[in-house]
C-alpha cells in the first residue's frame, strides 16, 4: 500500500467500501489512510 498515490488510496477506500469488500480489507486501507494522516478526506468506521 505503500507505493499508492495518496488519491489513489483514497478512491480505493470509497470503492472498497462501494463493494462492501470485508471488512479487514477495508480496516488495511483505513489504517493506511490513518498512518498517512490524511482521515480529514474521509470518514472513517469505528
Amino acid at each position: 500500500m505503500r507505493r499508492l498515490s495518496d488519491q489513489l488510496l483514497l478512491e480505493s477506500y470509497y470503492k472498497a467500501r462501494e463493494l462492501n469488500l470485508s471488512p479487514e480489507f477495508i480496516r488495511l486501507i483505513e489504517t493506511e489512510i490513518q498512518r498517512r494522516s490524511l482521515t480529514h478526506h474521509v470518514k472513517i468506521s469505528s
